[in-house]
């Protein structure tokens, strides 16, 4: 008996001891094989990607030139007897959708999700039971590009081709008797090219209905004429279970309006720009093709010039001639809210081609919401609005930058955003996949680069800039303060202390001097690297950000040495940096731009007596320019910290709250539908970005007031502390934490503010009213009971349980 006990612990400590352990499952694949339609030789792979913009193509020579094939694949099997269990393990890379017996399985988009080949590639598992019917069936894959190839035909960011598109799979039948047999991908597969003629992540799709082959995915299909799949002698050591939540259709957007242009062509105006593909009906003749351009801007003829998203994009479906026709992409998306439609007739027709339907699928990771906010101001509405967009059109396999040109996982905006993002949706396992993106992208020297996955290497700080890598510190730590994942932080942390030590190698007088600085900052010239404040600045406070970090890390782990180590070099580095930037007698900091106070106060590298003179100069500075804002894509975030957490949300009002000058409510005023990459919404650059949507948090950390207490891990102990500014009378505000929902709902009228609470179970909430209630009559009524309790209130602060309250001050 004791005996098996020990057993069964060892085995359950075996199950769960690491990630690697619960994720890889190289031993598990029952010899399945990786096969393709075609192998890509060795001297024609382009790893890693070459940048396509100037003469960066011009090393390639004939590399990347030709289509890949977007291939079928198939395989019958017949079962011996009653199936009990049939579950599938499978990856087709770059992306793949699954049939059984002709029927899709799963609802996902571009699965699985993109990372550094080299070094990890996902899998999927679906229980696949109800798809088997008796004793004969087929499995049929079609597999594409995604970043897995990308040819140098139509608009591309970059160039890269680590092979053609590749299967394996594994299919595991248990029996009701007890037996287990496996299908599986091998040299038995067949194989032929699919409709898909033309596909690529950033060029857009190409289909003919003419060449599609029904039932081609069912049992008794005849591919005769298909050919064998080779079999690849890639690693299966590299497959990891994908964990993050799927991309997924997520909403349909029927177009509000079509026009028709002067050269014939229609125009659809969703009248939301989003990350997305389009969906047709059409009747008509057969060969006629149906060419769809989207674009997220129209000029002044109310043409798509594809100049901010990047072109030539399109969507193109030739058709079989064969009634109502539907078709949607498979492996592409894009950033659109116009899709400008062109019908080519082939020769000799007299019916004409008709759209009977075109609508835009919102595409994007399937992270569930768990926030909402609403206000009395309508402009701080369309705001929300406008930064939930842009944030939910950049959640996808990583963070991306935007949803057309680049869809890059540029790494400064993960931990700027993600503070704002986390309030709105669930992104512990996106967030997770990005440490994987980044501890891959690691280079062997600790430099972690710009982007990651780094498909391509960039030059000078679009490679190593400190305030892009400092993610690789900063965000474990997040996830550790918002989910209290420690595990990862044990993980993360050889990363988080090679890069540190790399940073430390690139000291110029114990400072950093290298990067791109505040990126997309409003000064005399156009956006771009930081104008209006030194890039030494930014460097040396995020390094000195990062070692605080790692210094907290380093204790919790008991790394003595190591704690006493990157104390000296703070130390060293903040001396340095006061030496260099800072005035103590004026309490001037640099250039006295926004950037150069929030964000050296909000890391504190300045000295903590001198908080109150600093602050004073960065709000008289605001106060001096009309409330402009300057910071850019770095300062904006240390800006609204700085100011929310001080207590001024006034002036964050004030500088949010108007659309005569660049900023939220001007992009509004332009007619963005989603938040634009630059302060002055640009046509020439995205027209829907995230980098610079951090005035989200506030609407729930400012004038909700739901923020975590400092030395809380998940939620334990949070604030309430609402900051009413202005002719904001009220503010419904939810966020379901990780210790369950919390909410904050207040309305002010008649010098009476009136609050109402959700505090969830096993936490503990710190109620703070508003600084001209502090002194007022107040009344707590437990909502339940409705009972009135007297907590013991110290200056209009006080605590509170798990419950719904209603606290009620008068002056």
């Amino acid at each position: 008996m004791k005996i098996h006990f020990i057993l069964s612990v060892l085995i359950l400590f075996m199950i769960g001891c690491t990630e690697t352990t619960l994720q890889n499952k190289t031993d598990d694949w029952a010899n399945a094989k990786w096969i393709a339609y075609k192998q890509l030789e060795d001297s024609l792979k382009i790893k890693p990607g070459v940048h396509s913009l100037g003469n960066g193509e011009d090393v390639l020579g004939t590399r990347g030139t030709t289509r890949s094939i977007v291939p079928f694949f198939r395989k019958n099997f017949s079962l011996k007897t009653e199936v009990e269990s049939a579950i599938i393990d499978i990856s087709g890379l770059g992306h793949y959708e699954l049939y059984i017996n002709g029927a899709k399985v799963g609802d996902r988009f571009l699965s699985p999700g993109w990372t550094n080949y080299d070094k990890r590639e996902l899998y999927n598992t679906y229980d696949i039971t109800n798809f088997i019917k008796g004793k004969y069936n087929a499995i049929g894959v079609i597999v594409g590009n995604g970043f897995y190839n990308i040819n140098r035909e139509r608009y591309r960011k970059l160039v890269v081709a680590y092979g053609y598109p590749k299967l394996i799979f594994k299919i595991r039948i248990k029996y009701t008797d007890g037996t287990i047999e496996h299908i599986i991908s091998d040299d038995t597969c067949k194989t032929a090219p699919s409709p898909i003629t033309f596909s690529s992540i950033f060029g857009g799709e190409d289909y003919d209905a003419r060449l599609e082959q029904p039932g081609w995915s069912e049992f008794g299909f005849d591919d005769a004429k298909w050919e064998g799949a080779i079999t690849l002698n890639d690693s299966r050591e590299k497959l990891f279970l994908e964990m993050d939540y799927p991309l997924k259709e997520m909403q349909i957007l029927k177009p509000k309006q079509i026009l028709k242009l002067d050269s014939g062509r229609l125009l659809y105006d969703f009248k939301q720009n989003c990350s997305g593909i389009v969906s047709i009906k059409v009747k008509g003749n057969k060969g006629a093709k149906v060419i769809i351009r989207p674009d997220e801007l129209i000029d002044e003829t109310q043409n798509i010039t594809q100049q901010s998203g990047g072109g030539p994009y399109k969507f193109s479906y030739t058709l079989k001639g064969e009634g109502i026709e539907e078709w949607k992409p498979k492996f592409t998306y894009y950033g659109f809210r116009y899709a400008d439609v062109e019908i080519i007739e082939p020769k000799n027709t007299k019916v004409k081609t008709e759209i009977v339907a075109l609508n835009l699928l919102h595409t994007r990771n399937s992270s569930p919401t768990v926030g909402s906010f609403k206000c009395s101001d309508t402009t701080f509405n369309k705001i929300f609005k406008l930064i939930d967009w842009g944030i939910r059109s950049n959640m996808a396999s990583l963070a991306t930058d935007c949803p057309h040109r680049e869809k890059l996982g540029w790494l400064e905006q993960t931990y700027l955003i993600g503070p704002s993002m986390r309030y709105n949706y669930n992104i512990q396992k996106l967030y997770t996949k990005i440490v994987d993106d980044i501890i891959d992208s690691q280079l062997d020297n600790g430099l972690i680069p710009d982007i990651a996955p780094e498909y391509v290497v960039f030059d000078g700080g679009f490679r190593d800039s400190p305030e892009w890598g400092s993610a690789s510190i900063i965000i474990p730590w997040q996830l550790y303060k918002w989910y209290g994942d420690k595990e990862l932080l044990k993980k993360a942390y050889p990363m988080m202390i090679r890069y540190v030590n790399y940073l430390h190698g690139k000291l110029d007088n114990n400072l950093l001097r290298h990067g791109l600085g505040d990126w997309y900052d409003i000064g005399p010239e156009n956006p771009g690297m930081a104008q209006l404040t030194p890039k030494t600045l930014t460097a040396s406070a995020i390094y000195y950000y990062d070692l605080s970090i790692v210094i907290e890390v380093a204790k919790m782990l008991n790394k003595k040495t190591e704690v006493k180590k990157y104390e000296h070099w703070a130390n060293t580095l903040k001396e340095a940096f006061q030496a260099e930037f800072y005035d103590p007698n004026t309490g001037i900091c640099s250039t006295g731009s926004q950037t150069s106070y929030a964000m050296s106060l909000y890391t504190r590298i300045l000295p903590e007596k001198h908080k109150e003179k600093i602050l004073n100069n960065l709000i008289n500075t605001i106060k001096d320019n009309d409330y402009k804002l300057t910071s850019g894509d770095i300062g904006y975030h240390f800006l609204v910290r700085t100011l929310s957490e001080n207590g001024r949300s006034d002036i964050l009002y004030e500088m949010n709250n108007k659309s005569d000058r660049p900023g939220y409510g001007y992009q509004i005023k332009k007619g963005a539908t989603s938040l634009t990459e630059s302060w002055q919404a640009l046509p020439t650059v995205s027209n829907n970005h995230m980098m610079l949507g951090h005035l989200m948090e506030w609407f729930y950390s400012g004038l909700g007031g739901i923020y975590q207490e400092d030395n809380s891990i998940a939620y334990q102990s949070f604030v309430i502390a609402p900051q009413p500014v202005r002719t904001i009378t009220w503010v419904q505000c939810s966020f379901m934490s990780p210790k369950g929902l919390i909410a904050s709902n207040w309305k002010y009228f008649n010098n009476t503010f009136n609050l109402k609470v959700k505090i969830p179970d096993d936490a503990l909430a710190k109620i703070i009213l508003p600084d001209n209630f502090k002194k007022s009559s107040i009344e707590i009524i437990d909502s339940e009971s409705q009972k009135i309790i007297s907590p013991k209130i110290d200056n209009g602060t006080f605590r509170l349980s798990k419950g719904n309250y209603t606290i009620i001050a008068e002056q």
